[in-house]
């Protein structure tokens, strides 16, 4: 176990404002490599996410706040109350970072704006994750996952025209603006080694959505073309006897040759409708027609073997469970286990692997309260009523 005092974040305090998942999923990487992560909720419920998995037995504690939660201390204050709202400020006088994901001038309703707190605190940095951005027609509009998606252009982006518009089923933008918000906040901490001055950190839903469209954004804005990597004539999804695969028919001399060999049809490259990108383009209908037919003979297993004797790549199709239950995910250490006081808790590990910073679950997903006596006697306050 790596000594929480090594850890890269050591001695970093953030307080945490976040819920749901944009802003947890960040703070969590943070609290994984050792910053004091304080997790500020509110009275009575907390986090949204500890009661929104359904049907969820009473008394437990949500996956969903369990898979971005560890490693953080969660203390209870209702910032309506002056004590409380003198809890936070003194935290805030100590802390490094403070983390929100509301609407825009919420903190600031609350007291804890921008300018109010650089000014008690003109180190601190102060990070701010939104649907839209913090100014612009629709900063004070609610951002959500899908419809950053929709906003973005991505929902618009399919691999076949035909398709139906649908909703990307993982929550894509909240995890990809989470991990922007991660970038900041560590290049904030940077600066400020060199300027000794903390600032603003904004991300939003939108970017981040924009931003992992890059290629295409470019495309389209300097040559007013579409690129879509997953409407190539060689890529597709197929079914097979038993499953399904993908096909990748790319970096090789001469795919359809190859993809020939590999479907049993030797002569597939001689076909005059795919000669070429351009050919296989305006053919792909056709040509999707026999990759369906040839794959539905056979075994997922019988078309991998096949198509990776030719260097093509290619992977089967799996469901979430055959995923977690792969030995290279156990290898890669991506499945942590610990305990809270009720339950055995199982989620997804840290991407992101130091050979001399291992991550572990040095706090358990918290119980709605549980450190705030432990917190508030840090900076020299008790508890007032009830914490919980």
């Amino acid at each position: 176990m790596t000594s929480p005092a090594e850890l890269p974040l050591a001695g970093v305090r953030i307080v945490d404002f976040t819920q749901v998942m944009m802003g947890p999923v960040a703070t969590q990487v943070l609290a994984d490599f050792g910053a004091d992560v304080i997790k500020i909720e509110r009275p009575p419920t907390g986090d949204l996410s500890r009661t929104s998995f359904p049907n969820d037995p009473a008394g437990l504690t949500g996956p969903v706040y369990c898979s971005l939660n560890r490693n953080k201390r969660s203390i209870v204050l209702d910032t309506r109350k002056p004590e409380d709202k003198e809890a936070v400020l003194r935290l805030l006088d100590e802390a490094d970072v403070v983390v929100n994901n509301f609407r825009a001038g919420v903190m600031d309703r609350m007291g804890f704006g921008y300018d109010a707190l650089k000014a008690r605190n003109p180190r601190l940095i102060y990070a701010v994750g939104t649907g839209y951005g913090i100014v612009g027609p629709y900063a004070h509009k609610g951002g959500q996952d899908v419809l950053a998606q929709a906003m973005s252009g991505v929902m618009a982006r399919r691999s076949d025209a035909h398709l139906p518009l649908s909703i990307y089923s993982t929550t894509f933008a909240d995890y990809s603006a989470g991990m922007h918000m991660v970038q900041g906040v560590l290049l904030a901490l940077l600066q400020r080694e060199k300027t000794g001055r903390g600032q603003l950190v904004s991300v939003s839903l939108l970017d981040s959505m924009l931003a992992a469209q890059t290629q295409e954004a470019a495309a389209f804005m300097m040559r007013g073309r579409e690129v879509n990597w997953g409407a190539m004539p060689l890529t597709g999804v197929f079914e097979t006897t038993d499953g399904a695969l993908v096909m990748v028919g790319a970096f090789k001399a001469d795919p359809v040759r190859d993809i020939g060999t590999a479907l049993e049809l030797p002569t597939l490259h001689e076909d005059p409708r795919f000669k070429d990108h351009a050919a296989q383009v305006a053919n792909k209908a056709a040509l999707h027609a026999i990759f369906r037919e040839r794959f539905a003979t056979n075994t997922t297993a019988y078309w991998l073997g096949r198509l990776e004797a030719q260097d093509l790549l290619c992977a089967p199709v799996r469901t979430l469970g055959e995923a977690l239950a792969d030995d290279q995910t156990r290898i890669n250490g991506m499945i942590l286990e610990t305990h809270n006081s009720i339950e055995k808790v199982r989620v997804v590990g840290s991407p992101v692997h130091l050979s001399d910073a291992v991550v572990e679950v040095r706090i358990p997903p918290a119980e709605l309260g549980q450190h705030t006596a432990e917190v508030l006697a840090e900076i020299g306050m008790a508890p007032v009523g009830k914490v919980a």
